[in-house]
């Protein structure tokens, strides 16, 4: 706990066998309370590692529901057991588990209630290895969100994310898309009931074991994105309602 506040980190897994326990090994448990694994029906042996590692709460979906579905049943779990702040962290081991006090601190302190892991921040991002057409979108999406959405966030497309409860309980995020588009979302429903979001430098590693999505489903993302922002922007002005902006 940090001032109180009991912290929980989420993983939201798909294929994480190889990389579950080099993540799992460097998390601060002087300081995070309790781990949640979230299996989207892996067809390697995530499940396996999971339990040898003695990971208190382990949860397989049955069907692959998706990175979207997969965070929901991690939000659910982690407020059912009572997090006061909940880091989504993934186990592919492409963000490092060592920003997590950092991370707690500044929700744990009350300065900001969301807590974004930024690859844009400083030259992580092409440092870490990723894909030049992959920074471009990124910069791309980013900006057309924050003119859209009036905001200023470096990215919105981090994985590393956390959450005050607060927050989730606010927000009705189990409405959302099962599929990537979950995190840009999940961002303009923050967004939309007045919370701020800050952000951290994060360095990251782009290797053969971390999960991605191909060309063609980054498309799709892209275009998802750019909805969500429209959405945002259209409801802000008052020219129409969404069901993504209704309260819980």
């Amino acid at each position: 706990m940090i001032n109180g506040k009991k912290i929980v980190v989420v993983l939201p897994a798909y294929n994480a066998a190889l990389t579950l326990e080099q993540t799992y090994q460097e998390i601060p448990f002087d300081i995070v309370d309790e781990v949640i694994l979230v299996d989207d029906a892996s067809p390697d042996n995530t499940l396996e590692v999971g339990k040898r590692l003695g990971i208190k709460y382990i949860i397989r979906h049955e069907n692959n529901l998706g990175y979207g579905g997969n965070q929901k049943t991690c939000y659910n779990k982690a407020l059912e057991i009572g997090g006061d702040i909940v880091i989504m962290l993934h186990p592919d081991y492409q963000y490092t588990p060592l920003l997590i006090p950092s991370i707690a601190n500044i929700i744990a302190s009350g300065l900001f209630p969301v807590v974004f892991a930024s690859r844009i921040l400083g030259k992580g991002a092409l440092k870490g290895g990723m894909p030049m057409y992959k920074y471009i979108a990124n910069r791309f999406l980013t900006l057309s969100q924050n003119i859209l959405m009036n905001q200023k966030l470096s990215e919105y497309h981090t994985g590393y994310r956390a959450y005050s409860k607060e927050v989730l309980e606010a927000i009705n995020y189990n409405q959302n898309s099962n599929d990537f588009v979950f995190d840009n979302e999940i961002t303009a429903q923050v967004f939309f009931a007045g919370f701020e979001i800050a952000e951290v430098t994060c360095p990251t590693k782009y290797f053969e074991e971390a999960s991605s999505i191909n060309f063609s489903r980054s498309v799709t993302y892209g275009l998802g994105v750019l909805n969500v922002s429209f959405k945002y922007f259209l409801q802000k002005a008052g020219l129409a309602k969404y069901s993504l902006f209704k309260k819980k």
